[in-house]
């Protein structure tokens, strides 16, 4: 997946090794995120189910709001196995602070997302940390990092019927980390949640739920499937 902008250039460093503050994200249970996928569709944007396949060329953006105030990040592991800090940065924007209850797009500027690459699936890290986090300037970025592509390809589940025949694949969307995964260097310190995190659709919309305090910074996958 690539960013698109205005001039349609595109998105494609890796977010340098960053520390992680150890701190509660907030001291509340019963914590809460929603997580809905726009796709840019006749000139407007829609929300779309979250297990919807992709097509290339298609344009989306992310709809993010939480019950509780923190800083955001996400980063990418496309379908070709090349990593990408997504935000923040320049081009999708600088802010990452959220507040509890309000929505938040990302990209936060004009920006879209633009899916390229081999069919398949991307894995968005999304992170929330208590604190603003020691990262390099996306004005310098570092070199990109690679793992190994997946090979594994988008499925159409049948049994999840679409008016207008659309391909909805059940194992995407929002995720556990796996604790045998191997998470990007920049998150090896991040909390994957464990068997806190629940998560559930509620129509378009992906729910992250909590039962008990997360305490530092949490980070759960969002797996994007695309042609």
């Amino acid at each position: 997946m690539r960013a698109g902008f205005t001039r349609c250039s595109w998105l494609g460093t890796a977010v340098a090794a960053i520390s992680l503050a150890q701190a509660p994200v907030t001291s509340q249970s019963g914590q809460r995120m929603e997580l809905k996928l726009e796709r840019f569709d006749a000139g407007v944007w829609r929300a779309i189910d979250p297990g919807l396949v992709l097509n290339q060329g298609d344009r989306i953006r992310f709809r993010f709001r939480s019950t509780f105030d923190g800083y955001l990040y996400v980063m990418n592991q496309s379908s070709s196995g090349k990593y990408q800090q997504l935000f923040p940065r320049d081009e999708t924007g600088a802010d990452n602070h959220v507040v509890a209850a309000k929505d938040y797009h990302v990209p936060a500027t004009s920006a879209a997302f633009r899916i390229t690459g081999p069919p398949g699936y991307e894995i968005l890290y999304w992170l929330i940390t208590p604190a603003m986090i020691t990262a390099a300037s996306p004005r310098t970025p570092p070199p990109a990092g690679t793992a190994a592509p997946s090979t594994l390809l988008p499925r159409c589940d049948d049994s999840i019927l679409r008016a207008r025949g659309d391909c909805i694949d059940a194992s995407a969307g929002p995720r556990l980390v796996p604790r045998s995964a191997e998470l990007p260097q920049n998150l090896l310190g991040a909390h994957p949640g464990g068997g806190n995190l629940t998560f559930q659709r509620q129509q378009d919309t992906a729910v992250i739920t909590s039962t008990a305090p997360m305490a530092g910074p949490v980070v759960y996958e969002f797996h994007l499937a695309h042609r």
